[in-house]
């Protein structure tokens, strides 16, 4: 879920900054495409350590 919300984030980083590039006017400002790779980011470490604790507790 964690992992699948990342890549989603991430999907929308990479089109604003294509329609920035392309358009010349980008849909989220510096602070909002900051926020927007901030919550990719925190997605993705959770995703990361819950999937870590999984194979740890299996391997156990």
């Amino acid at each position: 879920m964690f992992l699948a919300l990342a890549g989603g984030l991430f999907a929308v980083f990479v089109i604003n900054v294509s329609m920035g590039s392309i358009t010349g006017t980008a849909l989220l400002g510096i602070v909002g495409e900051m926020l927007l790779l901030l919550a990719a980011s925190v997605s993705f470490v959770v995703a990361i350590l819950k999937r870590e604790a999984n194979e740890k507790l299996g391997n156990q």
